[in-house]
């Protein structure tokens, strides 16, 4: 079996490009190569068969026509990508806005002051006066302190003062309340869109990572496996040549 395949080794082909003789080591039977190769090859020479002989001089147009090829779609697909994330970042129908500085500018006076009051009716400080106030007016009108006696109990006058103070206080809490919801909402809606966006960046960020891994890194690996196929058949042309060479000086 082993001598059969040796003669086999050196018998001569015929390329079918430029019907030469060639060694079996100098080329490739077609059922031999890649798919696309073999389709690019049958183009140019229909009646070639399935066991016809190419030699590798001519099979490197062929195999660098693939490789055009696939470096082509990947840089189309690439720049594709790289155009959807462009016109992504440099579309302005929705800017951010800071939704606190906005409002800021737009306040009145009346809404200063509501804020204001809001802000300091909500805290300790005003509780801690309201509550010593209310203590120092009772023991006032109790104890008749340096002869003063200008509400006596049930203190009608402080209960007055206090639904005073509580009818006063309660539409400028609610004002107050409402810049608020308002704030809420505004600060929602950019929230909305800046979610948007980063949603669709990272999807294309996505699409090209994919692209990078399923697409670019096998092509990349079958260019230099391409690649070492033709650097081995050059590698036994020169064996060859060597030893002609070398059975020629003897």
């Amino acid at each position: 079996m082993k001598k059969n395949e040796k003669v086999q080794a050196n018998d001569a082909l015929w390329c079918l490009v430029d019907h030469r003789e060639y060694d079996l080591i100098d080329g490739n039977f077609i059922h031999e190569l890649d798919p696309y190769i073999a389709t690019l090859i049958q183009k140019d020479y229909p009646k070639v068969a399935n066991n016809s002989f190419i030699c590798s001089e001519h099979l490197v147009r062929y195999r660098l026509q693939k490789m055009d090829k696939m470096i082509r779609e990947d840089s189309h697909k690439n720049r594709q990508i790289n155009e959807r994330m462009t016109r992504l970042m440099s579309k302005d129908s929705y800017r951010v806005i800071d939704v606190e500085k906005q409002l800021e500018t737009t306040l009145t006076f009346g809404q200063k002051v509501a804020d204001a009051v809001a802000r300091f009716g909500g805290s300790w400080p005003f509780v801690i006066t309201f509550i010593g106030i209310i203590i120092v007016w009772i023991f006032i009108n109790s104890v008749h302190l340096f002869g003063l006696h200008f509400d006596p109990f049930p203190f009608i006058l402080l209960n007055l003062f206090l639904s005073i103070i509580a009818a006063i206080q309660a539409p400028l809490i609610m004002m107050s309340q409402n810049r608020s919801s308002t704030y809420d909402r505004m600060e929602s809606k950019n929230d909305y869109h800046v979610n948007l966006k980063s949603e669709e960046e990272i999807r294309i960020l996505h699409s090209k990572i994919d692209h990078l891994i399923q697409q670019d890194q096998p092509n990349n690996m079958q260019i230099q496996k391409m690649q070492m196929e033709m650097l081995a058949s050059i590698n036994n042309q020169l064996t060859e040549v060597r030893k002609q060479q070398k059975d020629e000086k003897l």
